[in-house]
């Protein structure tokens, strides 16, 4: 590596000026300093990753877990915390998120706070990544955690300007790519081949044989009061994605494997692309109470008569506003969707629950004649916030009501289904 002698000459009247101390010679003090020059490598990263949008514009990035190309549905997320739920959240397949916030990755990675054992989603997009970590809890950072399960990353791209575009434009499909042998021109048109609209997602995600669940919330992260002794009910939940922390909030008031209610979860992409799914909540609606969430709420608007639409560019973080129409108290509401309940659609009796405050849109349902609740929005919410986890109750309120007055009559049918 190639050097260079720096030479630096001083004298006492330079260093202190008129305040120099009496009788000091006017000597003078000369010494080198060697410094390296020219071939040392930088101590920062260059860009080496692309962001294309189908809009056509190209956003320069820097990579971080897996590298090689990549095409998702690209999506912004609002919450300021819990970025390694959304990792772990399925609902998020065939997407991108773009964290809003800026700073990720400072809190690194912990396994307690995985919403499922992979990571469905399809990229993450970040301003800033954070080069340390500093929770107790931590095992890993978030680049690490990220090559392991395949999961391209891309940081120092202007997060904000992308987000205006999506509010402005609605979601658009991107490609996320390392490969500097792919020119931009073939990335676009792999934007512009591909659509969300139609994938059947959910089979990609959902557990391929039937298991039961038998973790429960600790009592340290415990947030809901506990009044006298619990009634004890089993769920069958029905898994199109669903999240575990949705089974650990269910779990404290279940038991046995007979259902006195079923869940219908969360999970990713067009509920008009699973027709098979819409067909199974049909078989099963009116026989026993329900309780649909997120994915869930949406086929159940479907089974019921109703229509689906796509959103503009959805909801997706731990900050939207719902108003509960039955109390007139508001929640604040973590929420993860590209699609809604078209409430105009559906049949006399069904009532809408619940809005979104941002836009009007649905956000949950009751029909009592066929003992239906739903939610658009995600009431476990962890890490937060926990406004809704009440919805759980008034589940639990319907299966103790249907269970004190008729005997479970259509319990073979649903061992069937």
């Amino acid at each position: 590596m190639a050097t260079k002698a720096l030479a630096f000459t001083f004298s006492f009247n330079d260093l202190f000026g008129s305040k120099a101390p009496p009788h000091t010679s006017a000597k003078v003090s000369v010494f080198s300093v060697r410094c390296s020059s020219g071939n040392g490598e930088r101590p920062w990263k260059n860009s080496d990753a692309r962001l294309l949008l189908e809009d056509g514009s190209i956003w320069k990035a820097k990579s971080f877990g897996a590298s090689g190309t990549q095409v998702g549905e690209v999506v912004f997320n609002t919450s300021l915390t819990g970025y390694q739920e959304i990792l772990t959240d399925p609902s998020y397949a065939g997407q991108f998120v773009l964290m809003t916030n800026p700073h990720i990755g400072n809190t690194g990675i912990n396994f307690d706070d995985e919403e499922s054992t992979e990571c469905f989603l399809s990229g993450l997009v970040i301003r800033s990544l954070s080069i340390s970590t500093s929770n107790w809890r931590c095992v890993k950072d978030l680049g690490d955690y990220l090559t392991e399960r395949n999961v391209m990353g891309i940081y120092d791209v202007d997060t904000r300007a992308i987000t205006r575009r999506l509010r402005e434009d609605g979601s658009l499909i991107g490609v996320l790519s390392t490969d500097n042998s792919k020119t931009d021109e073939e990335l676009l048109q792999m934007s512009k081949s591909w659509d969300i609209v139609g994938i059947d997602l959910i089979s990609g995600v959902s557990c391929k044989s039937p298991y039961e669940w038998v973790d429960r919330t600790k009592e340290e992260w415990e947030f809901s009061s506990s009044e006298g002794p619990r009634d004890t009910f089993h769920v069958v939940a029905y898994d199109f994605g669903i999240k575990h922390n949705i089974l650990r909030r269910l779990h404290p008031k279940t038991l046995k494997l007979n259902p006195d209610g079923v869940l219908f979860s969360n999970g990713p992409g067009d509920p008009s692309a699973v027709p098979y799914a819409v067909e199974t909540v049909k078989n099963i609606i009116g026989k026993v109470p329900v309780f649909g969430i997120c994915m869930g709420h949406q086929l159940l608007g479907q089974a019921l008569g109703g229509t689906t639409y796509k959103m503009k560019f959805g909801h997706h973080g731990g900050n939207h506003p719902v108003r509960n129409l039955r109390t007139g108290r508001v929640e604040i509401s973590s929420q993860n969707h590209n699609y809604a309940v078209d409430p105009a659609t559906l049949p006399e009796g069904v009532e809408v629950t619940h809005i979104n405050l941002n836009d009007s849109s649905c956000a949950g349902l009751a029909f009592p004649a066929q003992k239906i609740v739903s939610l658009q929005y995600h009431p476990e919410a962890s890490p937060g916030p926990h406004d809704s986890d009440n919805a759980f109750r008034e589940f639990i309120e319907l299966m103790k009501h249907e269970k004190n007055q008729t005997p479970n009559e259509n319990l073979h049918q649903l061992q069937s289904v």
